[in-house]
């Protein structure tokens, strides 16, 4: 009820004790209106503490506590019955998220690392938002680069150089529609080597770093909110986030990424440090029994979230720890291997490009992880494993990740490789009588196994927007995302700015997408709408 209708309502619930008390003759009477008039006080007084309760919780919110340690007059029954938090986290600054939902999916990856043999690398023009479809070349076929060496710029963005990924032979310059390009293949050394580097002082003020950066072909992995775009290197961005954990179905563990190479994640902290007048954030896994490694780096924020899918995307961590926008509300962000790419090019003066890759997912024979580059090959990644016939590979997630070929290329930014089974046999009265186990966040749908075999049936097709709690079930964002996709649908550029469209990229609405009952591509969608905003200015 409306808090601001609950007066009316007492005002009449005590004009009719009067009416009963002046009606009745008999010796009950007054005893039926100071009961009424008790209720009606004890209501009254209830809502005076609940409306002063809220606010405490409101300037809680506003203080950044987080809600463990957040004021309010009444206990919070869902801490009351939590798991009790681990010790490493009684100081710590922590979100509890209460939004979200894990996909029950098998296929994980086992700790198991094997050094991939991987002869074909590519960087490709769309892995990076924001970029014309033909960018200015600047290798051709038959031309041997070094890792580092600049291989094309975007025509706006002359100053943003994008580097080769390996060092080797160029052998192809592959084209898609309106002879756009898709990829620029490099046949790896055997023996690699990166171009030199005369690296800036130690005390080289911010622009000379910057310009040191876009030289150096490693600005790229820089990236900007809103949108996810390149990082504009004129704005100076008022903070930068990283999130060091993954929470994707069947994602990577990222502990094992910087494994032995915590003095170079270190190192590239430092650089990030010099990059923004205010703060460098971490996002820490607070799920774990054990603290996380991470935790020992210094110069930068920690904030430890817990909770489901998508607790480790970057973009519900801005939004929680101080959320992102236009003018000076600019923010970039970075993942784990760009980190550890500025890192290693400011400590030992190279450009590497090294990553752990998950493989991962149900189709494959034995989920593990491969330490390869960026851009590899993605059948020559996954020899030796028996994939599982009539299957869809997937270079990132299932969620969020892009369909490939085993001809295709890892994306720049992907450290995992997904492989599910094609989901288009018929069932027989499939939508009916759910005989096998599927995801769902309808607790009508009862899931028995944490290890279902997902496959890419959407178990429906797109239709009309039905308007359901669905999305705030697994958004853990104060964002009103079906008022938002519809205001895009329709183009209305105000609402669309009210409700938040800065602050999201696809990946921060992918399980969204998967929940839908509508089936509405809600990453395009939003993609649609970045792309009308920016055309906008």
């Amino acid at each position: 009820m409306n808090n601001f209708k609950r007066p009316a309502g007492l005002s009449l619930l005590l004009l009719a004790a009067v009416s009963l008390q002046s009606q009745s003759s008999m010796s009950g009477g007054n005893l039926v209106f100071y009961g009424l008039a008790a209720l009606a006080l004890l209501i009254f007084f209830y809502i005076v503490v609940s409306v002063a309760d809220n606010f405490m919780v409101i300037e809680s919110k506003q203080m950044g506590l987080d809600d463990e340690n957040r004021a309010g007059l009444f206990p919070d029954f869902r801490q009351m019955f939590a798991s009790k938090k681990p010790g490493y986290l009684k100081e710590a600054h922590v979100y509890t998220l209460t939004k979200g939902y894990d996909i029950p999916m098998d296929g994980e990856p086992q700790e198991t690392i094997r050094d991939a043999k991987v002869t074909r690398f590519a960087i490709s023009p769309p892995d990076f938002f924001g970029l014309r479809p033909i960018p200015k070349l600047l290798v051709e076929e038959g031309d041997v680069v070094k890792a580092g060496d600049p291989v094309f710029f975007d025509k706006q963005l002359s100053r943003i150089k994008f580097a080769a990924p390996v060092s080797g032979e160029v052998i192809s310059v592959t084209r898609g529609l309106k002879r756009s390009i898709s990829e620029i293949v490099i046949l790896a050394d055997k023996e690699q080597e990166s171009r030199s580097y005369e690296l800036p002082a130690a005390g080289a003020s911010r622009e000379e770093l910057v310009e040191f950066l876009l030289e150096s072909g490693a600005w790229p992995c820089i990236r900007q909110r809103p949108y996810n775009l390149v990082a504009n290197p004129d704005v100076v961005p008022r903070d930068i986030f990283v999130s060091t954990f993954d929470t994707s179905p069947v994602g990577p563990n990222l502990n094992l990424t910087v494994r032995g190479r915590m003095d170079v994640f270190q190192a590239g902290v430092n650089v990030l440090r010099r990059l923004t007048p205010g703060l460098v954030y971490l996002g820490l896994d607070g799920r774990g029994e054990s603290d996380s490694p991470f935790a020992a780096v210094s110069g930068a924020e920690k904030r430890y979230f817990r909770g489901a899918h998508p607790a480790g995307n970057v973009g519900v961590q801005i939004h929680h720890i101080h959320p992102c926008g236009v003018g000076e509300n600019t923010v970039w962000t970075l993942g784990v291997e760009e980190v550890l790419l500025l890192g290693e090019l400011f400590q030992h003066g190279r450009y590497d490009t090294t990553r752990l890759v998950a493989i991962s997912g149900g189709s494959f024979s034995d989920p593990s992880y491969v330490r390869t580059r960026a851009g590899a090959n993605i059948g020559e990644l996954i020899a030796g494993q028996t994939l599982e016939p009539n299957s869809r590979i997937i270079s990132g997630d299932v969620l969020s990740g892009i369909q490939k070929s085993e001809e295709g290329f890892l994306g720049f930014f992907d450290n995992q490789v997904t492989a599910i089974p094609e989901g288009n046999e018929a069932e027989v009265f499939g939508w009916l009588l759910p005989l096998k186990p599927r995801a769902s966040i309808s607790p009508t749908i009862p899931v028995l196994s944490d290890n279902i075999h997902i496959t890419t049936n959407s178990h429906g097709e797109k239709r009309a927007f039905v308007v359901n709690n669905d999305y705030e079930q697994v958004m853990p964002m104060d964002i009103y995302l079906t008022q938002l996709m519809k205001s895009i649908i329709v183009n209305d550029l105000e609402s669309m700015e009210g409700l938040g469209i800065y602050e999201l990229v696809p990946e921060d609405v992918a399980l969204a997408e998967f929940a839908c009952v509508s089936k509405q591509p809600l990453q395009q969608i939003l993609r649609q709408g970045h792309d009308t905003m920016i055309a906008q200015g």
